[in-house]
């Protein structure tokens, strides 16, 4: 019988994206790895949990679930969470920053100092810059106060960030002319938060790292994994929790967070590409292993 494997998500390291499982093993996620996994037959998905404890009913969730989470464990999850303002009392240095993830598509947002440029690899974020830094509070007010003077969202759906990831400027200066624009509103604003220290402008490009440079155009996303279901193919590039997979000569965007709550197993087909979990459509158009792939 196959082992099988539970993931729990997709981590960037400093050394590049990895993805973690149940118990801690880690599979590097080198751009050409060939990535080929399936979904037990009869399996369901269920509840991650919250915050390290299993669920206390042990509840199925559904396979288009992006938190793979209960209602209860996503309340729980969401109170202990900064995003939330449960933690108002946090002790660490958050940074204030600009991300840009395609033309016309910029946000504001804040992570832990300590995070690095962790967090902005996780949103998938092309390019960004930091604004300041300080204590949490004060970088919560100072992002507030960007949202309101210059109408720039915090939160963008990652359906908006993929669809615009094949018409990328080819140039990182052109890919920071929106950001460099911003930033020099933002930090002429009166009003910013005295123990907020403002960061001068520094573009930080992610193509090169996500490996998006000259990656062919996806066809459509995973919209769901399902029982019985295999997924096979080349990794092209991986952007926030994405993997650009190369099956069978169509490019395919596997959202990672999908896979969560399910127990997968290894697959032996040939290299030729596979896939057989339903897909949303941009437009018309044997031996034992000791990894799961």
């Amino acid at each position: 019988m196959a082992q099988v494997w539970k993931c729990s998500g997709l981590r960037w390291a400093g050394g590049g994206p990895v993805l973690v499982w149940s118990g801690g093993r880690r599979s590097g996620l080198e751009r050409g790895k060939w990535v080929s996994f399936g979904v037990t037959e009869g399996g369901v998905r269920a509840c991650v949990g919250a915050r390290g404890h299993v669920c206390p009913v042990g509840a199925v969730v559904a396979g288009r679930s992006i938190g793979a989470r209960c209602e209860e464990c996503a309340r729980l999850d969401r109170a202990h969470s900064v995003a939330a303002d449960a933690v108002p009392d946090d002790p660490r240095a958050y940074h204030v920053y600009l991300a840009w993830f395609g033309p016309g598509m910029v946000k504001v947002g804040i992570t832990a100092v300590e995070r690095g440029e962790a967090r902005l690899r996780e949103q998938g974020a092309v390019c960004f810059s930091w604004l300041g830094v300080g204590p949490l509070m004060a970088a919560r007010r100072a992002e507030e106060m960007l949202r309101a003077a210059l109408r720039v969202p915090d939160r963008i759906p990652y359906a908006a960030k993929r669809a615009v990831r094949a018409g990328l400027p080819g140039t990182e200066a052109e890919r920071a002319a929106e950001i460099a624009e911003l930033h020099g509103r933002a930090t002429a604003l009166a009003g910013w938060p005295e123990s907020l220290a403002r960061k001068p402008f520094r573009a930080v490009d992610h193509v090169r790292v996500f490996g998006l440079e000259g990656v062919p155009d996806a066809v459509g996303e995973v919209s769901e994994l399902v029982a019985g279901g295999v997924v096979s193919g080349a990794l092209l590039a991986a952007a926030g929790p994405d993997l650009h997979l190369d099956v069978g000569g169509r490019v395919v965007v596997l959202d990672t967070r999908l896979m969560r709550g399910w127990e997968l197993v290894p697959t032996h087909g040939s290299h030729g590409g596979g896939l057989s979990f339903p897909v949303r459509e941009f437009r018309e158009a044997g031996a034992s292993q000791d990894g799961l792939f």
